[in-house]
């Protein structure tokens, strides 16, 4: 451009938002956060380890979702391993499956989750534009 030359990228950042690894990124960033927890606290109670995972960890794997929302079944995979190694880190349901040790800390899948998120955004897509739709019929 102009005789500037570009440099060439793999991804770049729009927003705080990775295009091609967020999902990796976030892994990466919670597992660090999960060894943290695991070395500092030593009283894991099912309570304060489902508290110290809300605030610390599960930010990491939501922000944006409704933006980068994973459609590979990897990405998805890679996200709820995180998820899976924080309930085997509870002594009280490190026995039981998967589902079940979320049923009992009254956890969602991150799957869910994200549907979850999608519906209510949708939602909110509809209620304004039907808000829209509404005022405008009055002006006339």
């Amino acid at each position: 451009m102009e005789g500037q030359t570009l440099d060439t990228v793999d991804s770049e950042k729009d927003l705080g938002i990775g295009s091609s690894n967020q999902c990796i990124q976030a892994c990466s960033k919670d597992s660090k956060i999960l060894g943290m927890i695991k070395r500092t606290i030593s009283y894991k109670t099912p309570e304060i380890m489902v508290r110290l995972y809300k605030a610390l960890v599960r930010p990491h794997l939501e922000y944006c979702v409704s933006v980068w929302s994973p459609h590979y079944t990897k990405d998805k995979n890679l996200l709820e391993r995180v998820q899976h190694r924080f309930t085997r880190m509870i002594k009280d349901v490190r026995h039981k499956e998967y589902l079940d040790r979320l049923k009992e800390l009254n956890l969602w899948t991150l799957e869910e989750r994200r549907n979850r998120a999608d519906l209510i955004e949708l939602f909110k897509i509809y209620i304004k534009g039907l808000q829209r739709f509404t005022s405008s019929l009055c002006l006339l």
